[in-house]
């Protein structure tokens, strides 16, 4: 059974159960009320009576009296005992209608006790009983025809954007396209909370299946370049042997040369793969100044290069501090790579930032290669790379770190005197 169906018999079976219950009630609460009034009003007629036939002697016309008591469509009966003494009634024989009795003692006029009962016939009860019956009846079929339609109207208001919903997943599934569906601002209810949201995950997906798709062709593309250089030295020396030691020592060099780099470029790839799957971010706070000059101690033993750290205020900054050294070797590494000279870093404060800047005196970057820096693949210069073995992966890994530690990376270089990428880090804990 569709959900549109179920939604409308449940909603329309559940209010005519409500409208029902109701109106039942409503009956058998004024049956019981007409009935107690009648009862009620019966019991002191016969009060009334008892009260006035003690006060009366035997000349006194007792018909007249009891016709005075006698309840409307109605009739009064003196027992004395199980003998029936006296009577008077409406008709000569009560019709075979509801009736309510109401009997107790009373003192007749010769001083014996006599049992007085009288009978009220309910006649008129029972027809405003029936008319108030078929009223209700009517009401409720009459009410059954708006619900019936709230029921569908309701249905449809609930079901229709999930429709859309199914038809856009329909689509995408069929064409392989990130579909979406159309919003009505007007509305501004959760179902169109519920769009906005799909829209934005398409949305996402997209962006996600587009990046995807450019990371495999550009790594196809730079696996390709070393692939091709080794199979083609590979074959010179399948062709000419090892005979000719300058080809075969130039030949080797450059399979062990793009051996080398294709390695790294692997290595980078798992890398940015890894930085992509959100790691868990570990805060907290660091003394800036000494994990500074680790690092540079670090680099220097590493590559004989002096980097020299000038970083006394601000003493102490928020962040991860595995994350933040890896984002720095990146940042150095580039530095030390494009620069023959020493390698400042620098830190200092705003209001609500602490500015970590990396300096080098080295080529420079042309200003019109800044904007794509942090690109995948991305090379200022195929020489220039060349010579330094760079992937173009590296400030794009950078960037990963930078955006899960909540830091923005400003570059300034001017060519040939040498290149600044600044780190700006909130000041606060920002997770």
């Amino acid at each position: 059974m569709r959900l549109k169906t179920k939604i409308h018999l449940l909603t329309t079976l559940l209010m005519l159960v409500i409208l029902v219950a109701t109106n039942s009630g409503i009956y058998f609460l004024y049956e019981k009320f007409a009935y107690n009034t009648e009862e009620k009003q019966l019991q002191q007629r016969a009060d009334e009576l008892s009260m006035t036939l003690s006060q009366l002697d035997q000349q006194t016309n007792l018909q007249q009296v009891l016709r005075a008591y006698m309840p409307t469509d109605g009739a009064v009966y003196i027992y004395d005992g199980e003998q029936l003494k006296m009577k008077v009634q409406t008709k000569l024989n009560m019709p075979d209608v509801p009736y309510i009795t109401f009997d107790m003692p009373a003192i007749w006029t010769d001083g014996t006790v006599v049992q007085v009962e009288l009978k009220q016939s309910m006649e008129d009860v029972a027809k405003m009983m029936g008319l108030l019956k078929i009223i209700l009846v009517v009401v409720t079929l009459v009410a059954s025809i708006p619900i019936f339609l709230a029921s569908l109207a309701l249905g449809r208001l609930i079901l229709h954007p999930l429709e859309h919903l199914s038809q856009a997943m329909q689509k995408s599934a069929a064409t392989g396209k990130y579909e979406k569906i159309e919003i009505h601002e007007k509305h501004g209810d959760e179902l169109t909370e519920i769009s906005h949201t799909f829209n934005g995950m398409m949305e996402k997906l997209e962006q996600h299946y587009q990046k995807q798709q450019q990371f495999v062709s550009n790594a196809s593309h730079e696996l390709k370049t070393p692939i091709t250089v080794i199979e083609s030295y590979a074959k010179l020396l399948l062709r000419r042997g090892v005979e000719n030691k300058e080809v075969a020592q130039e030949s080797l060099q450059a399979i062990a040369n793009e051996s080398a780099r294709m390695h790294e470029m692997v290595l980078k790839l798992l890398d940015l793969a890894k930085n992509k799957e959100h790691l868990e971010v570990q805060w907290g706070q660091l003394e800036l100044n000494s994990l500074l000059k680790k690092v540079a101690s670090q680099m220097q033993q590493a590559y004989q290069r002096p980097f020299i750290v000038d970083a006394e205020i601000p003493k102490y900054i928020y962040s991860d501090e595995k994350m933040l050294k890896q984002l720095l070797f990146i940042l150095l590494d580039n530095a030390r790579k494009y620069s023959e000279g020493e390698v400042q870093l620098h830190a200092t404060e705003t209001s609500s930032h602490v500015l970590v800047s990396i300096q080098d005196f080295g080529v420079g970057i042309p200003a019109e290669h800044i904007p794509h820096l942090f690109d995948r693949f991305y090379r200022v210069g195929e020489d220039r790379n060349r010579k330094t073995g760079g992937t173009g992966l590296g400030l794009a890994i950078a960037q990963e770190l930078a955006q899960q530690l909540n830091v923005t990376i400003e570059v300034e270089s001017e060519v040939g005197e040498g290149s600044c990428f600044t780190l700006r880090v909130p000041k606060e804990e920002r997770r």
